[in-house]
């Protein structure tokens, strides 16, 4: 009995769409299976608002069955507690994301991006809508500009 909640933990996290941290590899990805990718901008450790977006909406069953089969998933995290912070390596791709799409700092900061690395959308700041709702938004995207 005691393994029954470990398997379901398990499979839900399977479940899970998984964050890459390379734009490169994203474009790869998403050129290779014809899906957009959703860039997000978070300060795991320190922001509010970032927490709360992980949460109700990134973490939402809703939304992973859509990223599963329609999206690619980067994150870019701005940590800020020493234990948190990531490898040299990705603090350097981290800021390059950042110059180029997030040059004022915005936190949260979401966007939209195509495999080329244009912006579609953005979402700036949580947005306080139900993850049906920002599935929809992102499903509200024209098809002709991919």
């Amino acid at each position: 009995m005691k393994f029954i909640p470990v398997l379901l933990l398990s499979a839900f996290l399977l479940g899970q769409t998984p964050w890459l941290t390379d734009i490169n590899q994203a474009k790869k990805e998403a050129y290779q299976k014809h899906r957009l990718i959703l860039l997000n901008f978070s300060g795991s450790d320190w922001c509010s608002p970032c927490i709360q977006l992980k949460r109700k909406i990134f973490e939402s069953e809703t939304f992973n069955l859509f990223a599963d089969s329609s999206l690619i998933l980067l994150n870019a995290d701005f940590p800020r507690k020493k234990k948190n912070k990531p490898s040299p390596e990705q603090v350097v791709l981290n800021d390059a994301l950042a110059e180029k799409y997030n040059p004022t700092g915005k936190f949260p900061y979401t966007l939209l991006l195509n495999d080329e690395g244009k912006v579609l959308k953005e979402w700036d700041g949580y947005p306080d809508i139900s993850p049906s709702e920002f599935v929809l938004q992102v499903q509200e995207v024209p098809r002709a500009i991919y």
